[in-house]
């Protein structure tokens, strides 16, 4: 795997978590087909269809709204190599009110003469109950091209893809809807060592990884001072990135959960994304240091 996207995809996959939902039944559904082979500019038809979608779960979300706005810079080794940003506005699906994430990464211009990157990722998330309904990934990196869709049927639990038709656990989520999910997650109460199971599908598969709580840390980055929840992804064997050494991600210790920092240790060296800017917020920051 390019290591330029290596950090960012650890972001929105190895530190997607999702809580045992199985109480969380799920009732008949009348989930609209779509066309599984849709690209980003198709998938508008299916936005506009409506589902009988009967009592799913509804679950509380201070941590990101509609106009967030996060910009990080990809550091590897001591080269910023890369920049990508992820943005949540507001849509409709099935006839239910979503979040829409955008992930952009982005090589620099000076890194495009050795490996130009232009990745594109989204996901629609249910504003009520934080599972996807809707999938995109969009790779542009030297050479290589891919193209992913997934649409998800919560109901019956089906994910139709470019890749084909799977069963699905309930709720389940995709690489980015999971990291949002987890910022809805309240550590307060956290012990060091304390681990959450989650769940992820992509491609074919769903993956199932642990997250460790590893303490609180005060770190600095281009964006600021913050007092942070330091976690720890633990990658199993067979799952959809494993890293040859730790990796350890610093979100802000408040309501927000805005990723801040994410470090790791590869093969080839070492990587960080770190958070240079931000707006747009769901409420007050508290966990920002004002030292200045």
């Amino acid at each position: 795997m390019n290591p330029v996207v290596y950090v960012l995809l650890l972001v929105v996959s190895q530190t997607s978590f999702v809580q045992d939902l199985r109480p969380f039944g799920a009732p008949a559904s009348v989930f609209a087909d779509t066309n599984a082979a849709s690209t980003e500019g198709k998938s508008a038809n299916a936005e506009t269809r409506q589902l009988n979608v009967g009592e799913l779960r509804k679950l509380p979300n201070k941590a990101f709204a509609p106009g967030e706005y996060l910009k990080f810079d990809i550091i590897y080794g001591f080269v910023t190599a890369a920049e990508a940003v992820m943005k949540v506005s507001d849509t409709v699906m099935y006839g239910r009110k979503c979040l829409r994430v955008d992930f952009r990464l982005n090589s620099k211009p000076f890194f495009n003469v050795f490996y130009k990157v232009e990745d594109r990722y989204h996901t629609v998330i249910d504003s009520e109950g934080l599972f996807p309904w809707h999938f995109e990934q969009h790779i542009r990196e030297g050479g290589f091209q891919r193209d992913f869709v997934a649409n998800f049927d919560q109901l019956k639990h089906v994910a139709q893809t470019t890749e084909g038709k799977y069963t699905i656990p309930p709720y389940v989520q995709d690489m980015m809807s999971a990291f949002y999910f987890a910022r809805t997650i309240d550590y307060s109460n956290f012990k060091p060592g304390q681990k959450i199971h989650l769940q992820n599908f992509y491609k074919d598969s769903t993956y199932e990884l642990d997250v460790k709580f590893r303490g609180r840390q005060t770190i600095e980055v281009e964006a600021g001072t913050f007092n942070c929840v330091v976690i720890e992804p633990l990658a199993k064997e067979g799952g959809l990135f494993k890293s040859e050494g730790k990796v350890f991600v610093w979100i802000t210790d408040d309501d927000r959960k805005i990723p801040i920092r994410v470090s790791s240790k590869i093969p080839i060296g070492s990587i960080d994304s770190e958070l240079t800017e931000y707006h747009g917020i769901n409420g007050p920051v508290d966990a920002k240091v004002n030292n200045q």
